[in-house]
């Protein structure tokens, strides 16, 4: 079972890549295309030279070992849906069970802005989020607030829906990070590095104002698109 979790930043999807790797029977792989992305855009991330020295910059590359036989029953892949170019190959896709992984922009953005100042809406990965589901099959939306929430029940039912057991062993996790993290963890992982489990329910909705609000505002009706066909308990 190869699953495809596509996320944008700020999504819990470093805590859901730890839960998945919790499991004892799955790989995972942690956002392979990241070096290609910025060997092709020139973005400056944190980090850059260190993440394009790390990975192949090479799409074609990347998305061969995405399809190479594996030893254990599960791989999981954490991709972050702004990497992905539009002219980028798309066969590794094909079989893949497609995960869309989502949060309200409001959160995003005021965690976003306190790694990395002055976010577009295409760094966040609403719009492609929403493109990519276009060209999956039978795609799994689920909400990151619904696994911080309930994470037994909502995780026992995307297993269910992915297509593989279950395990209670996904609920926790060993404190400072993982193996496969990227080089980047320095940066951005600091506080799922110093958890073992899911943390408790999110509290009220963070108030922006300025070009922070507006930019929440341009990502709300993505997020609410996909929000209207998300798995639910």
């Amino acid at each position: 079972m190869r699953i495809a979790m596509w996320s944008g930043p700020r999504n819990l999807s470093t805590a859901l890549m730890y839960s998945f790797a919790a499991r004892g029977d799955t790989r995972v792989v942690d956002e392979p295309f990241y070096a290609a992305f910025l060997a092709k855009t020139g973005d400056d991330h944190p980090l850059r030279d260190e993440v394009l020295n790390s990975q192949p910059t090479d799409p074609n590359v990347v998305a061969k070992s995405l399809a190479l036989p594996i030893l254990e029953p599960v791989f999981y892949q954490k991709h972050m849906t702004h990497h992905m170019q539009e002219d980028w190959p798309t066969h590794w896709m094909e079989g893949m069970r497609h995960v869309f992984l989502i949060r309200h922009p409001a959160r995003v953005v005021a965690s976003y802005a306190k790694k990395r100042e002055a976010p577009l809406l295409e760094d966040l990965g609403f719009a492609q989020q929403a493109e990519l589901m276009k060209r999956t099959e039978a795609p799994l939306i689920v909400d990151s607030s619904d696994i911080r929430h309930n994470p037994a029940e909502i995780l026992q039912l995307l297993c269910d829906k992915i297509g593989i057991p279950w395990t209670p062993k996904m609920l926790h996790w060993p404190k400072g990070g993982h193996a496969s993290d990227g080089v980047w963890a320095k940066h951005w992982y600091g506080a799922v590095h110093a958890s073992t489990g899911f943390g408790a329910r999110e509290p009220d909705l963070p108030v922006l104002d300025g070009d922070y609000a507006r930019l929440a505002d341009a990502a709300m009706p993505y997020y609410e698109a996909l929000a209207a066909q998300k798995i639910m308990i």
